[in-house]
């Protein structure tokens, strides 16, 4: 069940904007975004936060120049995913230009887990001869042991970090993280590789200073790290808002103009696609993916030499590995979301209240926790996402670990803060979880095998507790209707050209369409011609992974888009959500 929300806007945003030339459409689009004036969407350097509002950074930029100062061996500890490979890249390219003596480890997450573990510190150390410096990229600020061991074996450790502080922070040489207390930065949300490439900015300043780049006569233009930072930025899903826009927007015109590494060129080219017209849904959904595959089935080590290496051919035959563990992944991916779907007919079928009306008289499932020893540990996530999105509840799907343990990885649904459900688990039943993570809309965990009847039960009666059947029904916003006027190349030209993301979602609408055709394409997807109710114009549609046939009339959400084709660019909608002609409700 879903209900269609237009999304709301200041009266006064919306008329400042339209009194600067903005059209009625685009003030309304981003008066909704909470810009209230045109400066706010200047995305030049000159907007972005000062990296001196960074707690900690003199000292850190002092001990990274000293370091580089007297050949100190330094290594970056980094984290399995996009975010975690982009900042050891830049951080690996920056200080390496910067004259720095340096190498990366990067965990493998079946046998360390993640961030600076212990384990990870005493790996390090078997390095000959070991590092002097270990520097954490998206990770460390909770690594309390790691960092007590890497002090035990007089290693410093430099953390650099993003995600929200414990209750006790590590005992590192220094700190860099938005989120510590006491930090002025502003843009809290920024992600692991902002956070290090403001490191490294404010590194070149100090450096400057020094006199270092006296002797060259020129210093490292960290500008060609942008294509890294907009790809990580975009990967994490953090809040697309203030220097995070400035970042993302500098670095895919960078990509777009063909500025960028030979690892992001080559992940292009294995993919299939041109960077000429890139935007953020390139980098989350076509470029992460294939990094993200190495993390899941493999080691990270692969993605990071991608990003790294200097050398095209080297860089096109590692990015057609990652392509290659991408293919995997998704084979994995779908056999489980399979299983994973069978699996949850079976449990609906004896409960067929799942979506029982508030008045009914048994109360709705709120969550749904699934566990199969033959899942891969790798996709957990996804899958966890995927159901998620399909039945709009908390979801958690596990996976077989080691010595009976299994591992779980959960979505959830605005409402429900889940790792704060977890803690209240914990709290009742302190036994039932042996440890987790995360935040509010998705969070990790491990429980004995023999303990997951009783965790989803618990977790259940925990959810019902913090949950109303209000929440289990989807919201659907929207940007409202588009008259035939607006509804044109030219709207899709200027939104490709925006920054788009979490905080600041793409622009979506909603319309009553005749489906005049409709046919299978790369049998799986369902094109279409839409006639706008009460006009002549048809429109190109396509719907993706979707086969069954439309009903004659629907009432559809959609984004507009470009479709390139033979060399043409035409309008297309892309249906978002579809209801039979009178089947929305509107709230």
């Amino acid at each position: 069940m879903a209900n269609i929300i237009i999304r709301k806007f200041p009266v006064h945003a919306y008329e400042t904007l339209s009194a600067h030339g903005l059209s009625p459409v685009l003030a309304r689009i981003f008066a909704a975004r909470g810009i209230e004036n045109p400066d706010q969407l200047d995305t030049t350097f000159s907007r972005m936060a000062s990296f001196e509002q960074l707690k900690n950074i003199k000292q850190i930029t002092a001990l990274l120049a000293d370091a580089i100062a007297e050949q100190k061996r330094l290594l970056v500890i980094a984290d399995y995913d996009t975010d975690g490979a982009t900042a050891c890249a830049v951080a690996v390219r920056a200080l390496r230009s910067f004259g720095a003596k340096v190498d990366y480890l990067v965990p493998n997450r079946f046998e360390y887990g993640y961030g600076l573990t212990p384990e990870i510190v005493q790996l390090a150390a078997t390095r000959e001869p070991p590092p002097e410096i270990l520097i954490t990229v998206d990770n460390g600020i909770a690594s309390v042991e790691g960092v007590a061991e890497a002090n035990r074996l007089d290693m410093q450790v430099l953390v650099t970090d993003h995600h929200l502080p414990g209750d006790q922070l590590p005992d590192a040489a220094v700190i860099i993280n938005p989120n510590q207390p006491g930090c002025r930065f502003p843009d809290k949300h920024i992600a692991g590789v902002g956070v290090i490439f403001y490191v490294m900015l404010a590194l070149r300043a100090e450096l400057r200073e020094r006199g270092t780049f006296t002797a060259t006569g020129q210093e490292p233009n960290l500008a060609r790290l942008l294509d890294l930072v907009a790809l990580g930025t975009v990967a994490d899903v953090v809040r697309l808002e203030g220097t995070n826009r400035i970042l993302v927007q500098q670095g895919l015109q960078r990509i777009r103009n063909g500025h960028c590494c030979a690892g992001i060129h080559a992940l292009f080219k294995a993919a299939g696609r041109s960077f000429s017209r890139v935007t953020t849904y390139e980098l989350g959904f076509i470029l992460a993916p294939r990094l993200n595959a190495a993390g899941r089935l493999d080691d990270m080590s692969l993605g990071i030499e991608c990003l790294l290496t200097e050398d095209e051919s080297h860089a096109l035959h590692l990015a057609s590995q990652l392509d290659e563990l991408n293919r995997q992944r998704r084979e994995i991916e779908s056999d489980m979301q399979d299983a994973a779907i069978s699996k949850l007919e079976k449990v609906i079928a004896t409960l067929d209240h799942i979506d029982a009306p508030a008045h009914h008289h048994t109360h709705p499932v709120y969550s749904m926790c699934l566990y199969d020893p033959g899942w891969h540990q790798g996709v957990i996530g996804l899958i966890a996402s995927r159901i998620k999105d399909k039945l709009h509840r908390p979801v958690i799907v596990f996976a077989q670990g080691n010595d009976g343990e299994i591992k779980g990885s959960g979505r959830s649904i605005p409402g429900l803060h889940l790792r704060d459900a977890l803690d209240l688990v914990t709290k009742r039943y302190p036994e039932l979880i042996v440890k987790f993570g995360g935040h509010a809309m998705a969070a990790g965990l491990t429980v004995h095998e023999q303990h997951f009847e009783q965790f989803r039960t618990v977790f259940e009666q925990i959810v019902q507790s913090l949950l109303t059947p209000a929440d289990l029904i989807q919201i659907i916003e929207t940007d409202g209707e588009l008259e035939e006027m607006d509804l044109t190349l030219e709207l899709a030209q200027y939104l490709s050209s925006q920054v788009w993301g979490q905080g600041f979602p793409e622009p979506s609408f909603n319309g009553c369409f005749r489906v005049e055709n409709q046919r299978i394409v790369g049998e799986k997807h369902l094109k279409l011609k839409l006639r706008k109710t009460g006009t002549r114009y048809v429109y190109d549609g396509i719907l993706f992974f979707h086969t069954e046939r439309l009903p004659a009339e629907i009432d559809a959400v959609y984004r507009v888009q470009l479709n390139e084709y033979n060399g043409s660019t035409r309008l297309q909608l892309l249906l978002e959500h579809w209801f039979e002609s009178g089947g929305a409700q509107y709230g």
